[in-house]
């Protein structure tokens, strides 16, 4: 029986994962190996800022690891939304940073780069088509919201990773992917049927997380015709019936249908078997292919500039009227502000309050007991960092020195555990474009760009 082999080494590039277990790995002669770059878990900020959110010595740290091992092995090392977000200035750092390590260790090799930023012109094109649907709860598609958005990507699917396999490239840099993709691309492209393909692609997309005990590790997937096997290559770890079907039901709205590009993945009838201690089998899996191709797209906007204060108090006076006080902060911030010149409704205040409902806000049961001390985040967005600045030391000054009822403390009421204790976050950016496009092949929302690296050494 056909059986094609592929090892994930973490669950984002940058988490780190021991040596010993990619060595292990290696030993069971994977055919690919690769690592998931990115998410949108962190927030819009990353995409919007052309950032990464890993660092950049942990990320070469991994991808050094890789690139010497599939090389050696003579293996494809892929990594798919590269740089944490996807867009084009996260793949042009993660090409610099491919560059750089193939200069200090002497290595040669075909790269592939698969751009995933869009173009805002087609976008607005197909929305004019009426082939553009919101994902989630999200409003229907304007011009006006792709014009603000500073930034694009669309989810590839596994068609532009097999293009650059059969095109020759021996390490791929994908830009925003759907997780599973580049999976379901090498097993695909060896002759495994998309179900099984699709499904080894769910349970790699975050490394050995299928695994028990929780630990940095890499996970081998042997999959057939007939279904995946799943094994941990860290030698504390295990996979169990348990981990992974628990693992299956993570990050989708439904726990058995998961859209892709080009269909769905139906896991309603999957069977889960322990093969030995370590391995574990699942089959049943199914591919239902849709009528028309479609591509998730993600974009942000800029919704102004951020700073935020962190302070606490263990004042058992004020933490019992806490809800009064913090009432009373936000409408002497609001006078202050006025009389320099920023009025309430030109910024954006929040203050989440720990030890209260600062996890679950309005939805805290438990807001009304009585904790022995409590934290405060005050974020504030204006629209320049200046203004957000300036009401962010309104705000710092506001709780720490305002009066209320019984108080016997007649310097600061709060501690800060940090100076500066008015930090700058820059630009703050929200999701504006979360949306599900046509489109007319899949492939050409997403160019290749062929380098050959370490040529001229």
């Amino acid at each position: 029986m056909k059986e094609i082999r592929m090892l994930s080494v973490t669950p984002i590039l940058g988490y780190g994962f021991p040596e010993a277990s990619l060595e292990a790995g290696m030993l069971l002669k994977p055919h690919a190996i690769g690592a998931d770059g990115g998410s949108t878990d962190p927030g819009p900020f990353y995409l919007g800022d052309g950032k990464a959110f890993c660092s950049r010595m942990a990320m070469k740290r991994d991808l050094r690891l890789m690139l010497i091992a599939g090389l050696k092995a003579d293996v494809p090392v892929i990594v798919s939304t590269s740089g944490g977000a996807g867009g084009e200035p996260h793949l042009q750092m993660m090409s610099e940073i491919v560059h750089e390590i193939a200069n200090e260790e002497n290595l040669t090799f075909k790269l592939a780069l698969i751009h995933s930023e869009q173009d805002p012109t087609f976008i607005k094109k197909r929305v004019s088509e009426g082939r553009v649907r919101a994902a989630s709860k999200q409003p229907a598609l304007t011009n006006n919201a792709i014009e603000a958005a500073v930034r694009i990507v669309g989810l590839m699917g596994p068609e532009p990773y097999i293009r650059a396999l059969d095109e020759g490239a021996q390490v791929i840099l994908a830009g925003r992917s759907t997780d599973p993709a580049p999976w379901a691309a090498v097993a695909i492209r060896g002759g495994i049927p998309p179900a099984q393909a699709w499904y080894s692609g769910k349970m790699l997309e975050c490394g050995s997380e299928p695994a028990v005990p929780k630990k940095e590790g890499c996970l081998l997937a042997r999959v057939t015709p007939s279904y995946v096997e799943l094994e941990p290559t860290n030698s504390v770890q295990k996979c169990t019936v348990l981990s992974v079907a628990n693992f299956a039901l993570h990050e989708n709205p439904s726990p058995i249908h998961h859209l892709e590009p080009g269909g769905m993945l139906d896991t309603e009838n999957c069977k889960f078997e322990q093969v030995t201690e370590r391995v574990v089998r699942v089959s049943g899996m199914i591919w239902k292919p849709s009528d028309a191709y479609t591509i998730k797209i993600e974009g942000v906007r800029r919704t102004g500039y951020k700073a935020i204060t962190i302070c606490a108090t263990r004042d058992p006076v004020l933490i019992r009227g806490i809800a009064a006080y913090l009432k009373n902060a936000q409408d002497i911030i609001a006078e202050k502000t006025t009389a320099f010149g920023v009025k309430a409704n030109e910024y954006q205040l929040s203050i989440r309050s720990y030890g209260r409902d600062g996890v679950m806000g309005n939805r805290e049961p438990l807001q009304d007991q009585v904790p022995h001390e409590m934290c405060f985040v005050a974020e504030v967005i204006a629209k320049t960092q200046d203004e957000a600045n300036a009401v962010m030391g309104i705000v710092r000054l506001t709780l720490l020195h305002s009066d209320f009822p019984g108080r016997l403390c007649k310097e600061g009421n709060m501690a800060i555990p940090f100076s500066p204790s008015d930090i700058e976050l820059g630009a703050a950016y929200e999701f504006n474009v979360y949306h599900i496009v046509e489109a007319d092949d899949p492939y050409g929302l997403f160019p290749i760009e062929y380098q050959i690296v370490g040529e001229k050494r």
